[in-house]
């Protein structure tokens, strides 16, 4: 498509961001294409087309990429055409984890870079706990793939093209184990993930983070973490202060951080959910019953703003009260949602949609100005980041429209990224297997547990007996196989899910056939598993390690891959010591096999028939019932 996209003096910081995205679009900017012409005015999105040219008037540059976007997807169906759209939020971003092992490759993030701006999402965060340099301190972030000033600072032009404002998503209280595990300075660690609040040199610690984690980039804007940090208060720091109420705790420390923060003219922002916990009889953040004490309210800075996250309920009502709850908090209503990325080695799709168009709702129906989501890599980061596109065009939809229609949401993410949204709505059905409860919202994730559990010591075989679950991923394999294949540019997503489904269409029942054989005393079926079905798997695994690691290479720095080649390593080498037990067994070297000799139970103690698969996103409890590294 051809475009002569005309452009006013004031539009002129436009022209690199149009060359950057061009083939994204599959158009090109010339004098003999449609006459286009583009303008900066007022509030929202204006795009028209009457068949002897175009127009296109925005109030910014974000706006403006959406709109070319919705211009050439409108050209292409029909004309002549007019639009209008008018953002429902201040700002709506998308947070990408760089902390569980998989830091985005600076090519990797550009690309992501150019979906966010036709998609119109004006924000991305960073989430580094120790991903990035400290000068004078070699080991924060030590063989962690960390970014450098200059990684950050290209980043943050590029996005710039695009009028999108990168960043830095820090932690200054907790989840800070990565950096603190080296114990360069044991007198600012409270327990082994916690900072020591009150000491000075936690606080120079501090600034040094702050510093370094913001200067490069444009924005003034800096989210300061400090969720999660149940035992601030309980460890070395009660061993030295005694008890302290941990609303003083909280409120001194954000006090100073803030104040550090200032200092740098930076505005902070801060994940809620410490003070709802502290508030709460139960400790929980998502008590509805909770209310935050008077005086506790009333001594929370002014000048930070208080991130509502939550990635887990399916109704507007409740997301609405939690808002409610955080009125009058902060400087700004922020909401943070979530893109199911983060538990197992596939998307959930179903968890993602029904969870953000119920915040969604809520958080138009009660002011909110900016909203963004969040991208988690929980337990590795066995899940491509680029598979959550669909959700952020979800939310960036949501961000320009009161109401939502799927039909739109599909076409516009086909304009977006080039691929077919049916496709990468297939990725979900690899957790959606016979015995797990549709819509998926729990949400269960049997690929991870029947991928990474034992061959001798299945603890999940028990949840698998009676299910067809083999000629499942038989069938689903095709599926992925001509998704990728009809595609070259999104091959990567879908061929490991497919060599996943070769997998498991051998392993995700070889569990209970070894366990019958075993206990009938069938030999005959216990060499055939020796000899032919698990040298059989030993390849499918080694295919599937492979295609991982294509697909890690090709979004990822190298640094982290090591974590998932070691859990293929062990999945390989106890296909090999399964092999030796059974032949052992079968040539009488031993009377038994004491691993298939135990009884096999339900991995959840509260087992329920209608949903055989609940969700457990640790490696170490689905590989093994021994304790091991």
């Amino acid at each position: 498509m051809n475009l002569n996209l005309v452009l006013s003096d004031e539009s002129e910081d436009l022209e690199q961001g149009i060359l950057e995205i061009s083939n994204d679009l599959h158009i090109e900017w010339n004098k003999d294409g449609l006459s286009v012409i583009v303008e900066r005015t007022g509030h929202g999105i204006e795009v028209e087309c009457s068949g002897k040219g175009g127009r296109i008037a925005c109030s910014s540059k974000i706006h403006f990429y959406r709109a070319l976007g919705l211009f050439v997807e409108a050209h292409r169906e029909s004309n002549p055409f007019k639009i209008n759209e008018l953002p429902q939020f201040s700002s709506v971003g998308a947070m990408f984890d760089l902390s569980r092992n998989a830091v985005l490759k600076l090519d990797s993030m550009k690309q992501m870079i150019r979906h966010m701006a036709l998609m119109g999402m004006d924000r991305l965060l960073l989430y580094m706990e120790d991903t990035y340099e400290i000068p004078g301190r070699p080991y924060f972030g030590y063989f962690r793939g960390r970014y450098s000033h200059a990684d950050m600072k290209q980043m943050d032009d590029y996005a710039d093209l695009f009028g999108i404002e990168v960043v830095p998503v820090i932690q200054t209280l907790g989840h800070l184990q990565q950096a603190l595990k080296w114990n360069t300075n044991p007198e600012i660690h409270d327990t082994g993930d916690i900072l020591m609040a009150g000491h000075p040199e936690t606080y120079e610690f501090i600034e040094q983070m702050i510093k370094h984690a913001s200067a490069p980039f444009r924005s003034k804007r800096i989210h300061l973490g400090m969720d999660e940090a149940e035992q601030a208060g309980l460890g070395h720091y009660l061993k030295l202060n005694g008890y302290r109420d941990r609303f003083d705790i909280m409120t001194a420390h954000l006090n100073t951080v803030i104040e550090i923060a200032s200092a740098y003219g930076l505005e902070p922002m801060i994940w809620s959910d410490m003070y709802f916990k502290f508030a709460s009889k139960h400790g929980e953040y998502y008590d509805l019953e909770t209310q935050l004490p008077g005086d506790v309210q009333a001594n929370m800075p002014k000048n930070v703003n208080y991130v509502y996250w939550d990635y887990y309920h399916d109704t507007a009502e409740h997301y609405r009260s939690m808002i409610q709850k955080h009125q009058g908090l902060g400087l700004r209503k922020v909401f943070a949602g979530g893109i199911w990325t983060f538990v197992g080695i596939n998307i959930n799709y179903d968890k993602t949609f029904i969870t953000t168009n119920a915040a969604m709702q809520a958080c138009k129906e009660e002011g909110v100005e900016e909203v963004f989501a969040t991208l988690w890599g929980d337990n590795g980061t066995e899940t491509d980041y680029f598979t959550g596109l669909p959700g952020l065009q979800l939310y960036a939809e949501h961000a320009y429209a009161s109401t939502v229609h799927m039909d739109k949401v599909k076409k516009r993410f086909q304009v977006c990224t080039g691929a077919s949204y049916d496709s990468f709505m297939d990725l979900s059905l690899m957790d959606q297997i016979p015995g797990v409860r549709h819509p998926n919202v729990i949400p269960s994730n049997p690929s991870k547990m029947l991928l990474w559990q034992d061959i001798l010591a299945g603890l999940f075989d028990k949840h698998t007996e009676g299910l067809d679950i083999a000629e499942y991923y038989r069938n689903l394999k095709v599926v992925m196989e001509m998704n990728g294949s009809a595609d070259e540019r999104w091959e990567f997503i879908f061929e490991m899910p497919g060599k996943l489904c070769d997998v498991l269409s051998l392993k995700a029942d070889l569990g209970v056939k070894l366990k019958h054989c075993y206990d009938s005393l069938d030999k005959d079926g216990l060499s055939q598993i020796a000899n032919d079905l698990l040298p059989e798997l030993y390849l499918r695994v080694e295919s599937l390690r492979l295609a991982h690691r294509k697909q890690w290479y090709r979004s990822y720095r190298p640094l982290g891959w090591e974590v998932l080649d070691v859990r293929y390593g062990g999945l390989l080498a106890r296909i090999h010591t399964a092999i030796w037990r059974i032949s052992e067994f079968i040539n009488g070297r031993v009377a038994a096999i004491e691993e298939l000799e135990e009884e096999r139970l339900y991995f959840f103690p509260n087992y329920k028939e209608e949903n055989r698969f609940a969700v457990v996103n640790s490696y170490a409890r689905i590989f093994s019932g021994s304790m091991h590294p």
